[in-house]
């Protein structure tokens, strides 16, 4: 048992003997990584996003449909939003986000990462308000304190730097790093989602990290026409967005996070829901729209 707690997450007590040997068996997030796919069939989602933009001024986008129903899925499941330290799972305290939004809209401009917290029962419009809100933060003039920290950071020697992340890194295994190190850092987060599509990259993969604490990655690719199966399983050409996971399976098994990642399609698929369903529907697996490896 660990000496300390954690600031971030309180350690999963009922893990059955395979789910507790798992992480020392295998030790890395990289080593425990299982990628998943799914293809969103956006029939009824851009024309909710087209009259969502008509009536509202901050825009929404398929981005922000999918940032906020990983929301509900990780609030809805959460067996989803642990983590492993150290040896041992934890369940997160609270769940966040974290996306990269460039600061400049060229190609020099650098990317800003952003962390944001997710409500379990926010109001559509509020998350995309938020959205927006830390993406004008992000890339605004003035420095963010994170921003100031790592500039600072790398301007020490090489050797120094090491040093400094390898006791970074031994100090949180051992849960005596303290809150205000990790509270603001992207990668202390439940899920990371980088929308590629965005600029014109599809069918990418993304690894795990091994520094920090997120457990799962999404990587959005491009929309535009995919076969698809209609509601009498014949393959038609529509709007679709294909979405890759990658997860680190010693959290929790492949069934249970699948049937999580598959309320993302079922909000994202039909966004009225976000509106209408007081309770996250139930899962309802597509076999023909998903793949796991």
């Amino acid at each position: 048992m660990p000496l300390f707690s954690r600031p971030d997450g309180d350690l999963v007590r009922d893990l059955s003997p395979v789910r507790h040997i798992i992480p020392y068996l295998m030790k890395g997030r990289n080593e425990s990584v299982v990628y998943y796919e799914q293809i969103l069939d956006l029939t009824r989602t851009l024309p909710f996003v087209r009259t969502w933009n008509e009536t509202h001024d901050e825009k929404l986008t398929v981005f922000h449909l999918v940032l906020a129903a990983c929301g509900k899925a990780l609030h809805a499941r959460p067996g989803l939003n642990r983590f492993v330290s150290g040896g041992r799972i934890y369940q997160r305290r609270g769940a966040f986000v974290s996306f990269a939004a460039k600061a400049r809209f060229d190609d020099d401009a650098p990317l800003k990462t952003v962390k944001l917290p997710v409500m379990a029962a926010e109001p559509l419009q509020e998350t995309v308000r938020r959205i927006h809100a830390s993406v004008g933060g992000a890339r605004g003039a003035d420095e963010r304190a994170v921003d100031k920290e790592v500039r600072l950071v790398v301007k020490l020697p090489g050797f120094v730097l090491r040093a400094a992340v390898w006791l970074l890194r031994f100090l949180d295994r051992h849960n005596v790093l303290p809150g205000f190190a990790t509270r603001d850092d992207p990668m202390y987060a439940s899920l990371f989602l980088a929308n590629l599509g965005s600029v014109g990259i599809d069918r990418a993969w993304h690894h795990l990290y091994e520094y920090g604490t997120v457990s799962l990655f999404g990587v959005l690719g491009e929309i535009k026409k995919m076969l698809v199966p209609d509601e009498h399983g014949a393959p038609v050409a529509r709007d679709a967005v294909r979405v890759r996971f990658a997860f680190d399976e010693r959290i929790n098994d492949g069934f249970y996070c699948a049937a999580a990642l598959d309320l993302v399609r079922a909000y994202v698929e039909d966004p009225e829901l976000f509106a209408r369903q007081p309770e996250p529907p139930a899962a309802r697996p597509k076999k023909l729209l998903t793949s796991a490896f």
